[in-house]
Parts: structure tokens; sequence; C-alpha cells
């Protein structure tokens, strides 16, 4: 009997430790696989999108740091394509885009909403944009012309006070570019696309009295003088332009 009773006593008490020692390695494995997890996690976060939000942020700073633009929406243009369930619209926007110190530039951008248009368009056009001479900082330094397809501008030089004169496309030109003392004229098309290529044309061809006498080997005050100015003033005056 005394036997019996060890042999039923004895897997009583090692019975526990057995499942002790069982159940250890698998709360051990538990564990780590939960930090195999976290580690992965971790990384992850730190090698994947951690990165590229880092990324967007320092892109978003540099723009923001960067210069402000001028940006004036010309022209949107709505257009459908007739399908078999109904009508598909489409929208085409005209965005012009300076700095206000004698930079600008244009684009167009098609999409199927207004919003997504103008942003097209505001890329394209700070990707095109030209310098363009300006006198005293206010107005161009001559007259000029300019031309494409059906439309044709004229722009001249104005005195102080006189202010921009000019109507439609080409007015938002010259207040994104900084012109303060303008006038022109449109003749021919109205089309808002062609005027703005032909007003373009016109301010491309604009040259200062300092890169033409770089270009003839010349003094800026040489070039000045021949208008019937002193030596001095020539002199004076060439000394306070601006470009």
């Amino acid at each position: 009997m005394a036997d019996e009773n060890n042999i039923e006593q004895t897997p009583a008490v090692e019975a526990p430790e057995a499942a002790g020692i069982a159940a250890a390695p698998q709360e051990e494995a538990r564990e780590g696989r939960g930090r195999g997890r976290g580690r992965r996690d971790d990384r992850g976060e730190r090698g994947g999108r951690g990165r590229r939000d880092d990324r967007r942020g320092r892109g978003g700073n540099e723009e923001e740091g960067g210069e402000e633009l001028i940006e004036k929406l010309v022209h949107i243009n709505r257009v459908s394509k007739t399908v078999k369930g109904g009508k598909r619209f489409g929208f085409a926007a005209l965005v012009v885009v300076g700095d206000g110190k004698g930079r600008v530039g244009f684009g167009h951008g098609k999409a199927r909403e207004v919003p997504e248009a103008i942003t097209k368009a505001t890329a394209s056009a700070k990707k095109k944009m030209v310098r363009v001479p300006l006198k005293e900082g206010r107005t161009l330094h001559h007259d000029g012309k300019g031309r494409f397809g059906a439309g044709k501008v004229n722009v001249r030089s104005a005195p102080a006070g006189t202010g921009i004169i000019a109507g439609g496309p080409m007015r938002a030109v010259f207040e994104s570019l900084g012109v303060a003392d303008v006038v022109t004229k449109s003749v021919g098309t109205s089309n808002p696309y062609n005027m703005i290529r032909a007003t373009f044309d016109a301010l491309v061809s604009q040259t200062s009295p300092r890169s033409v006498a770089q270009r003839r080997g010349k003094k800026v005050a040489d070039l000045l003088g021949r208008g019937g100015a002193s030596e001095v003033e020539a002199e004076a005056e060439a000394a306070a332009i601006v470009e």
C-alpha cells in the first residue's frame, strides 16, 4: 500500500514542475516573437514611413522658405465630351506666375477638376519663368512689339505715375512681373492664349543699356551721352540704372 501511495503521489508532485518547465519555454518563445514584431515595427517606422515623412517635411520647408510668387488665374475653359453614359467634363486653366521683381512665366494645365487644373498650370508656369530687364524697377526700357498667330501687342514705357494701362491677360502679366508704369495695346484676336504669348514675345525682346554696352564693348555712359546729354548727366544716369 505504501508503494502504491508513493506511486500515486509522485505524479501529483512532479506535474506542476513539469508543467512549469514546459510553460517557460512557451512564454519565452511568445515573448521572443512579440519582441521580434516590435523590433520589426520599430525598424519599419524608422526606415520606411518615417524617412519619407522627413523628406516631405524638408521639401515643404524649402518651398515655404523660398521666394514668394504672385499667381494670377487668367482663364478657365470648360470642355465636354459626350460618351455612352452622358457627358464627361474637363477643365483647362491658364495661369501667370511672377516674383514681382522682373521674372514672369505662364503655363496651362488640363484636368477633370478645376483645382487640379490650376495646380498643373502653376507648376508649368514656374518651370518656364523668364527674366525681363526693368528700368528703375518700375517700367520697360524701351517700346516693343510682339506677335503670335493673329495676336499683336504693342508695349511702351511710361513715366512714373502712369500706372498699368492694359486689359485682360496682359494686365496679369505686368502685375506679376512687377511693372508699375506701362502703356499697352492689343490688336487682333482676343484669345487669352495668343495674347499672353504675344506679350511674352514683346517682353523677351527687351534689352537694357547695360547689356547693349557689354555686347558692343562700350560704357553705358557713352551710349546714354549720344542723346544730347552731357557727360556728367550720362554717367549719373548710367549709375542709376537698375536692372
